[in-house]
Order: C-alpha cells, then structure tokens, then sequence
C-alpha cells in the first residue's frame, strides 16, 4: 500500500469532517515548524545550540524561575515565527513566556488559540538523550478578537487537537483530533511525515513503570504504598514484577507508552504540594491525557480525570498519572480511598 503523508491524511480527517481547512493547516504549520526544530537539535554541538541561554555570569530565566537552554528559546523562536502569520490562530501561549502571544495586526487572524512547550525535556539535551516539542489546539471563543489568559483557561475536553514530535533516533510526530492516536515518521529524504501508526492502542494492562524514585521519601502514604506493591514483584500482593524506565524526558517516556504500554507517574509529593504539582496543565498534561486516551489509556491527578479539570491559570501544575489503564486505576483507587480514610 501507497505510505499516506501527513497532509494526506489531513484532508482525510477534512473530508469526514471531523476538522475543517483552518485546523488543517494550523496542524501543517505547527509540523513544518518542528522539523526545524528537528534540523536545530540533530546538530548538536556543531550548530552551537548546546548549553544555557543568556551570558555565563546571568542565566536566561522562563516564567517557571528555570533556567534557559539555548535550544528552548530556539524553539519558541520557530513556533512562534511559524504561527504568526498564516491566519489560522487568534493567538498562542508557550510554556515559556508568562504571557499569550497575539497574532500581529499585520496579519489575518483565525479561530484557534495553540499551546506549546516547545521543548521538553530541555534538561537532556547536552547529554544527548531524546526530548520533544508538545502542543494542543483549543477554539478561541466566539466573538473574541484579542485573546486574553482567561480565553485560554478551558478544561482539556475541550481541545480540539492535541501532539506531541519525538527528536530521536527518528523524528516522529504522534497527533489526534479526537479520534484516535496516530504516528507519522519523518522521511528525511523527502522532507515529510509519514503515517507509520494507525489507531494505536495502548495495552490495558502492564509491567512497567515510570517514575522518579529519588523522590519517593517525598512521596503521599498511597504512592509510597502503590509503588511498594510493585517493587515487591512476585511475592509482593501484585503477583508479578514489574520493570521501572526513567528518560526524565516526558515526551520520550510518554512515547514509550504508547509504542509498548507502561504508565508514567509525577504525583504530588512534600517538596511540590505547595505548587500544586510538577507538570504544566495546559502544556504538557492535558495534551497528553487527550493523546493517551484516544489510544485507550487512562490519565489522572491521581484522584480527578486530568481532562476534567477547570483551569485556574495559564501556567498551573498538576500531578500526572497516565498510561495503561489497568495501572493508573489502581493508583488512582488508592488515592482516593486514602482520602476517604482520612476525611
């Protein structure tokens, strides 16, 4: 069979209607932007985009108080560029800068706000170890010309696409408009994303873990407890072992998931609570809980259904449990009947 590029497949989805003209592009542009991205960091140290941004002696900042890597600011550098003047988007906001970006008046301006981080997993990028651009699409309200936060503040249910691109040993793209999960491969021949997966699923059930343990003195009573089951294995009271991965990538760990199943935890713990979390709501959590649910998984707080929650700000943080069903409702479960226990 005839391999079926990315645009192809957008005019697929445009002819079910299940997206229109505008959120076909959008998705075009957001594509095209990534594979510079993918230019930018398969150059390494040859491209001079390693290291921190800003001089030695005074560090390049984000809004999260982190600092800077070169190729963050690159990369919002390109998405930003890309998205200003097609006249597919109101406007957009990024995990790097405290405020939305609107769409020059120079410019048309469309129905669609974007969110992006634009590269996760920037911490790993000296070492070499893949990391990755995250985005999600939500409409901008009606009869709104100039987006503000609150234009932004809509729980992940409502967004009508949601991504993720891979820099790895390929360059893959995992994208889905609500109906189902699919992957595209960068063909670097021929310059375009090609349909690699059809409607993944991720198995229901797993061996396999992701999480940070050197955190675990920090963690609740009902992680210390879930995790313990695991760790104990066969004559533990889950009756099997279990095998832990830890990228410290989120997008190459969620990527796992959906290539061979497992679950990816970043719960609550002493040293975050007062933040509310680790992970970005709108920029990382919420696209990838509509990512893993229309590939069959699951994803939670560990108490609430991630897509479920009304927003309270553009760059709030939450707990993240995702991936194999079958896993993050037994975490789940266990949480909130801790809850109850102590209520």
């Amino acid at each position: 069979m005839k391999p079926v590029s990315l645009i192809q497949f957008l005019i697929e989805e445009r002819r079910a209607g299940r997206i229109n003209a505008e959120l076909s592009l959008l998705i075009e542009v957001v594509a095209r932007a990534c594979k510079r991205i993918a230019v930018a960091t398969s150059k390494g140290a040859l491209g001079g985009v390693l290291g921190n941004a800003g001089s030695p002696g005074s560090l390049s900042m984000n809004v999260q108080g982190e600092a800077q890597k070169k190729l963050d600011v690159i990369s919002n550098e390109i998405l930003l560029e890309a998205n200003a003047w097609g006249g597919h988007l109101a406007a957009c906001a990024s995990e790097e800068m405290e405020d939305p970006q609107p769409i020059p008046d120079m410019y048309p301006k469309g129905n669609h706000l974007l969110l992006f981080d634009p590269l996760d997993g920037s911490s790993n990028i000296d070492v070499n170890i893949s990391v990755g651009t995250i985005f999600s699409v939500l409409r901008c309200p009606e009869h709104v010309t100039e987006p503000k936060v609150e234009d932004f503040l809509q729980p992940g249910t409502q967004q009508l696409a949601a991504g993720y691109v891979v820099y790895g040993p390929a360059t893959l793209l995992v994208l889905t408009f609500g109906h189902g999960t699919h992957e595209f491969t960068l063909d670097r021949e021929v310059g375009s994303f090609m349909l690699s997966r059809r409607d993944i699923r991720i198995p229901v059930d797993t061996a396999e873990f992701a999480i940070n343990m050197s955190n675990q003195r920090h963690w609740e009573a009902p992680m210390q407890r879930y995790v313990g089951e695991l760790l104990a294995g066969k004559e533990g009271p889950r009756g099997k072992d279990f095998n832990m991965r830890w990228v410290a990538s989120m997008v190459a760990d969620v990527h796992r998931i959906i290539t061979r199943g497992g679950v990816f935890f970043y719960p609550l713990d002493a040293k975050i609570k007062a933040k509310g979390g680790k992970l970005r709501l709108m920029y990382e959590a919420n696209p990838m809980a509509f990512i893993i649910e229309q590939a069959g998984g699951a994803a939670t707080t560990g108490r609430e259904r991630i897509m479920e929650l009304q927003p309270t700000g553009l760059h709030q943080r939450v707990p993240v449990f995702l991936g194999s069903r079958g896993e993050v409702e037994v975490a789940t479960r266990y949480h909130r009947e801790a809850d109850v226990a102590y209520a």
